[in-house]
């Protein structure tokens, strides 16, 4: 790695590291803060979880679109800046919201963590995928960052939450201002910068061309892909309340879940490092299909198993599979679409789809934990993941049919898609 390099890498990686801590500070226990601290049901909870997903959805396709519009300037991660800084200040007054009103609780809460997480961090995964290609450094190995950054908050946190889970937000407002400082810091290349190293000259990017996606069967077989392999999503929402009832005490539950929560993203944040060797081996096709089997396999797993053990082996399938996952999707895209794409791509294709299986599937496995339990809920979801697996071994592209560099946006002279 060059020394140009190693700088984008050095500033890319500190800003996941600190976004990824400001989302575990103020996000990683809020399953067992709403039912310890506010008092919610599960049920209630997936309602709010189902109102973060909807607004995330409508958020995900406009800031993919702004990012590819932008190419490598900084004006949409500094409004995400700004809203880091704000998570503080918002979740110590969230409570008093959702006693008062869980209906606009939930809606505030759906736009505060919607626009900030769910979709912001889209914008900032393919922000650096795309200066990683640019620069000639693995994606994979910044990422592998804001992994430890998640894994040290909810370290800290799981302390913290027994103590006051007013510090954990204290320290997110905290690690907002330090992404802030760091992204001051980030000197960026002129904005077209992406497309003449890519196609050899400036290429605008218009409406249609994303709209051009929708025209093509291998667009939906890879959205045919993520409706099953983000019910990890899910899967992972009311998890905290699930393992902590295992224990004597739900205090010793919340402090072994940080526990628990640290080391699985530590081994997740050593898979970012080892995940694009071993996606290169095997094709991004078939490191797409062995994530969502090692998905299926956690949480049909997590259904099947009792204790705290046995719980924890399931989920610590975690750090094996979303590398994999995340490494895979984005040399999955930049093979068989246009690269000018890649945010709306990831935002639309992945985070997008993420967002509407979540709303619409959050109620209903809330339901099911108060109803039926969490064993049975975990065998439904994992169920319809080996079925999206089966599907998308057929569907999706082997990576022989990569289209050519020169020709990634499939159209002809007129502008309309050619077939694949």
């Amino acid at each position: 790695m060059n020394k140009d390099a190693k700088k984008y890498y050095v500033i890319l990686s500190a800003l996941l590291f600190f976004f990824f801590f400001t989302w575990s500070s103020s996000f990683s226990l809020i399953s067992i803060w709403l039912h310890q601290y506010v008092g919610l049901k599960a049920t209630d909870t997936g309602l709010i979880f189902s109102a973060i997903s909807l607004i995330a959805l409508c958020a995900q396709p406009l800031y993919g679109f702004i990012q590819d519009k932008l190419g490598l300037r900084k004006n949409l991660l500094l409004v995400i800046a700004v809203l880091l800084i704000l998570s503080g200040p918002f979740f110590l007054s969230f409570a008093t919201i959702l006693r008062w009103n869980i209906f606009i609780g939930s809606i505030l809460g759906g736009l505060y963590v919607g626009m900030t997480f769910n979709a912001g961090i889209g914008v900032l995964e393919s922000y650096t995928e795309r200066v990683s290609r640019i620069r000639g450094f693995e994606y994979g190995r910044a990422r592998m960052w804001g992994s430890l950054g998640w894994a040290s908050a909810t370290f800290i946190a799981g302390h913290n939450i027994n103590i006051d889970p007013n510090y954990n937000f204290f320290m997110a407002s905290i690690a907002g201002v330090i992404f802030l400082i760091l992204l001051a810091l980030l000197k960026t290349d002129k904005p077209d910068a992406f497309n003449q190293l890519e196609h050899g000259k400036p290429s605008a990017l218009t409406i249609n061309d994303a709209l051009n996606l929708l025209s093509l069967p291998r667009f939906w077989a890879l959205i045919l892909f993520v409706v099953g392999t983000c019910i990890y999503s899910v899967y992972d929402q009311q998890f905290p309340v699930f393992f902590s009832s295992q224990f004597a005490s739900l205090q010793q539950g919340n402090e072994m879940y940080g526990y628990l929560n640290s080391l699985q993203v530590f081994l997740e944040a050593g898979g970012m490092f080892v995940a694009p060797f071993l996606v290169n081996k095997i094709g991004a096709k078939n490191g797409l299909l062995l994530a969502s089997s090692v998905m299926a396999a956690r949480i049909i797993g997590s259904g099947l198993v009792e204790g705290p053990i046995m719980i924890s082996c399931m989920k610590l399938l975690h750090a094996v599979e979303l590398p994999i996952l995340l490494i895979s999707i984005f040399k999955y895209n930049s093979q068989h679409f246009d690269k000018r794409l890649s945010s709306t791509l990831y935002l639309v294709g992945f985070q997008c789809v993420s967002s509407i299986v979540a709303t619409l599937l959050s109620p209903l496995a809330g339901y099911g934990y108060d109803h039926y339990g969490f064993a049975p809920t975990y065998m439904v979801m994992g169920c319809m993941v080996v079925g999206t697996t089966l599907l998308s071994a057929v569907l999706l592209r082997a990576d022989s049919k990569a289209l050519p560099q020169h020709d990634m946006t499939d159209l002809d002279s007129n502008n309309k898609a050619q077939p694949i």
